[in-house]
């Protein structure tokens, strides 16, 4: 990848379980109807961007986005850009975590049956290194977490800054340059269908 070419990281449509804000990670939920259109709108945002190369996450709410979003006939499933793996966390939300672990936080405590920040972080940096073997702007369609995850490895940060950056469903962002230093250019920009889903 040249220093002039971007990322864009898509963040899927809404959930219903995006809406009662329960953890989501493996669990292959679809896309409620406003999140169809929402996946709809990421289209008109996108606008027909040609991109060298896009990656989906395989599960159905980011392969729909990125279909719904008119890359159907590009995108390439990656296992690598799934969401974090909760484990024994998965579908419930914080406050319902927090009544037995005071002051939980996916960002800060173990995830038993389930991944470690750091080994999300280690499928985020393979993801970038396929970012920057592209020959051109790239498209990342998968989950809240792990492209979090991804934009503070691009920028060289320990994975749990991603705890920094807040990212709503059916959003783009993009990562670029500053002459030779990984930036961030854009972050967290929703499509005019805002679900207004609860911080996990």
């Amino acid at each position: 990848m040249t220093r002039t070419n971007t990322v864009s990281l898509i963040r899927h449509g809404q959930t219903l379980w995006s809406v009662t804000g329960q953890h989501t990670g493996r669990t292959n939920i679809p896309l409620t109807e406003l999140g169809r259109r929402q996946a709809d709108a990421l289209g008109e945002m996108l606008d027909g961007q040609a991109f060298s190369l896009v990656l989906s996450s395989p599960l159905a709410r980011a392969w729909e986005t990125m279909e719904r979003a008119g890359y159907a006939g590009q995108g390439v499933a990656s296992d690598d850009i799934l969401e974090w793996d909760y484990g024994v966390y998965e579908g419930r939300t914080t406050d319902d975590i927090r009544r037995d672990i005071p002051g939980w936080s996916i960002w800060t405590h173990p995830v038993e049956a389930g991944e470690s920040v750091d080994e999300v972080a280690a499928r985020a940096d393979r993801t970038i290194e396929a970012c920057l073997a592209a020959d051109g702007p790239v498209a990342v369609f998968a989950h809240g977490h792990f492209l979090r995850i991804m934009a503070a490895r691009w920028m060289g940060l320990p994975p749990t800054a991603g705890r920094n950056l807040s990212l709503g469903t059916a959003t783009v962002s993009t990562l670029g340059w500053e002459r030779e230093n990984r930036v961030l250019r854009m972050w967290n920009d929703a499509c005019h269908l805002d679900s207004m889903d609860p911080v996990l």
